[in-house]
């Protein structure tokens, strides 16, 4: 009963120190201890703590020895002892001493240290006070602490085991808790017997310690006279009290358990929404008989097991609805597209760590296109539940669609953003789309909130590429913001190109950057074959037993097989962007070096900016620029730029000063022909230039 944290007391300058009023009042009396003449004074209450007339009293500490028993003051003096040790400012401890009358009181001190510059103690001042009704109070209140503890045993039992069975999903995660050391431990049991109600048997689905089973029970019928068929037949629990109540009412059971040394046990049905779905049995060693408190709390045990294990069934089945509709809304297979290899992978989500898995909105797809394209999906809808991925299948069809239908990267991404708007949802998604043309290895990229994406290259280092981006999915058409810029990028033979969701990424305690910097790594230091980095990469997701689910693809561009004969890119370039422009005039030169004709690159790329800068200056909407390698007799390389007006160009006469109205006879110098075309309510401007067949197969 020492503490050295009493408050310090306040330390006057002379000597004896003045008692305050208030430590009288309260009965409390001081006292001031001078360690170096060894001279201890005490005030009036002191002496009336201690039970010492002021004439008895020397001065002198071993003076009370008459009333603080031995035993007590070498205890007391050992404390003093330590704090002046140890540096302590201050100690405090409760001890007995002896009145007049021969009875034992409890009595508490506190004692200030004070010490002089060199740290020597020189002086004690403290306080004594009777403290025999405080210990009074303390040992009341552990006794009524001691019987209130053993009332709350047996809840706690069951709050305990409901606290443990919370974090289980799946049946046999119920079984698993309630079957380990743990689980009987907090059962209160030896060992368990646990079973679950089929088609009018009772199926034995946990049994535990390991020597605990009985041969012949693994299924049993509900009539057989078995402690457990008679709890699921009666919707009742038995209670059996002794070995002797056992072996009289349940024999047959008996006679295989008696090695066990049990001495009581209860079998508790497991009803849920008033039908029986199994039972479970607490077999004790240590127990005779039941109390009608012990009876209640068991009872409530097995009512929190039964929900738990209906709520664990209902996980099941609507986990095998989800997955099944997941993997319907996912694409079957991956088709084979010539020019690249493909790898592409989906983790469900973990939930809760280690326990059970969930369904997510994430998807990937590939869509093959025509002229030697390949567009490449990856997407994740908000939330982890079944409407998640039923949103998820939605959008993964209607942009499979748009893009089969022709539409620049942008259209897609914007139509599928309206689509999901109108959908009557209140979920959002991200996403990003990839269209390369594996003839020239032109990628466009269209990014809706998603995560950027990455490139590997054939020397094995990997590059996170930054992409600008719009808002995602359903939130762009809600705020009007529908245009999303497209960003060109080049893939090489060899290289390779990986979309991936944030549950590939994201790891507790790292930012998003910083989880991209470490997936970078790892592709680095992975495998070159893109499905055995595909593998890796999931092994990685699964170590890190994420709360998220992951999809991935990966496009490697090898150039064996891919269309030669003709390609098309296309840019939608916004006006007022100037950005969109230098895009464009990127998709051009990486196109034309692709296609073999880089002497001509610098025409090409001319003409092009040309068509492209009329069209915006000279109409009010956005331009589509398209790149074509046409065959036939001959190979030309067309540039088209549409627009949505139909006003006609023209040539105008510049001037010698003029700095306009020289592009249509550039145009018309650089190129080997063009021409303009009406589109619907627009047009189209053209420009073809010849390329010959060794310069068309100068480059890949």
């Amino acid at each position: 009963m020492a503490d050295r944290g009493a408050s310090a007391l306040s330390v006057p300058d002379d000597w004896p120190a003045h008692p305050d009023p208030i430590l009288a009042l309260n009965r409390m009396g001081s006292f001031d201890w001078d360690l170096d003449t060894g001279l201890f004074h005490m005030d009036a209450q002191a002496h009336e703590v201690f039970d010492v007339r002021p004439d008895e009293f020397d001065g002198r500490p071993e003076t009370l020895a008459v009333r603080v028993p031995a035993a007590e003051g070498s205890r007391l003096d050992a404390i003093v002892a330590q704090a002046m040790k140890d540096g302590s400012e201050n100690y405090g401890t409760y001890f007995r001493l002896r009145r007049r009358d021969g009875t034992l009181r409890w009595t508490r001190t506190q004692g200030y240290i004070r010490r002089d510059e060199t740290g020597r103690p020189r002086r004690i001042i403290g306080i004594v006070r009777d403290a025999t009704q405080e210990i009074g109070d303390i040992e009341a209140g552990r006794e009524q602490a001691a019987e209130d503890e053993a009332r709350r045993r047996l809840t706690n039992v069951v709050q305990l085991a409901t606290a443990a069975l919370a974090h289980a999903r799946t049946v046999d995660e119920v079984i698993e808790v309630l079957r380990d050391t743990h689980g009987l431990t907090r059962l209160g049991a030896t060992s368990l017997v646990m079973g679950l109600v089929e088609a009018g048997r009772i199926r034995l689905v946990a049994d535990g310690p390991d020597n605990s089973f009985v041969p012949g029970t693994r299924v049993t019928r509900i009539d057989e006279p078995y402690p457990m068929s008679e709890a699921v037949r009666t919707l009742s629990p038995r209670f059996i009290e002794s070995p002797e109540d056992f072996a009289e009412r349940y024999p047959l059971l008996w006679k295989d358990i008696t090695h066990l040394d049990i001495t009581a046990a209860a079998y508790l049905p497991l009803i849920a929404q008033g039908r029986p779905i199994g039972a479970i049995g607490l077999l004790y060693s240590d127990r005779h008989g039941f109390s009608a408190e012990d009876r209640n709390v068991l009872v409530a045990l097995g009512s929190g097991i039964a929900q738990s294990l209906q709520r664990a069934m209902l996980y099941e089945q609507e986990m095998d609805l989800a997955e099944g509709l997941q993997q319907a809304m996912l694409p079957r297979t991956i088709p084979s597209v010539p020019g690249c290899d493909v790898a592409v992978r989906y983790r469900a989500a973990s939930i809760g760590g280690a326990f059970g898995r969930d369904i997510g909105g994430d998807w990937y797809d590939l869509i093959p296109l025509p002229g030697g394209r390949v567009g490449a999906v990856i997407g994740d809808v908000q939330g982890h539940d079944t409407h998640a991925a039923a949103v998820m299948g939605q959008l993964r069809i209607v942009l499979r669609a748009y893009a089969a239908e022709g539409h620049p990267p942008a259209t897609v991404m914007a139509r599928a953003s309206v689509f999901l708007h109108e959908l009557d949802t209140d979920r959002f998604a991200t996403c990003l789309y990839a269209e390369t043309d594996l003839g020239t290895g032109v990628v466009q990229v269209v990014r809706a909130g998603h995560l950027h994406p990455l490139l590997r290259y054939g020397d094995g280092t990997c590059q996170h590429v930054r992409v600008e981006g719009g808002l995602p999915l359903g939130l762009s058409a809600e705020f009007g913001r529908l245009a999303y810029p497209v960003a060109t990028l080049e893939l090489d033979p060899g290289n390779t190109l990986l979309l991936c969701t944030d549950g590939l990424v994201e790891q507790p305690g790292a930012d998003l950057d910083e989880g991209m910097h470490v997936l970078a790594a790892l592709i680095t230091a992975g495998p070159p074959d893109v499905r055995d980095l595909a593998d890796r990469l999931i092994d990685v997701a699964d170590e890190r037993r994420g709360d998220d689910d992951v999809a991935l693809l990966l496009l490697r561009r090898h150039g064996l097989g891919a269309p030669r004969t003709f390609g098309r890119v296309q840019q939608h370039v916004s006006p007022g962007d100037p950005e969109g422009l230098t895009e464009a005039r990127h998709m051009v030169r990486a196109a034309v070096r692709s296609w073999g004709a880089k002497g001509q690159s610098d025409e090409i790329e001319l003409v092009a900016d040309e068509l492209m800068t009329n069209a915006l200056m000279h109409t009010e909407g956005s331009a589509i620029v398209t790149l074509r390698l046409l065959t036939g007799t001959d190979r030309r390389l067309r540039v088209e730029v549409e627009d949505s007006s139909s006003a006609l160009p023209r040539r105008r006469d510049a001037g010698d000063e003029g700095v306009s109205g020289r592009g249509l006879l550039l145009v018309d110098t650089l190129a080997d022909a063009w021409g303009v075309e009406a589109r619907g309510g627009g047009k189209c401007v053209w420009a073809e230039f010849m390329v010959t067949r060794r310069t068309a197969h100068g480059s890949g």
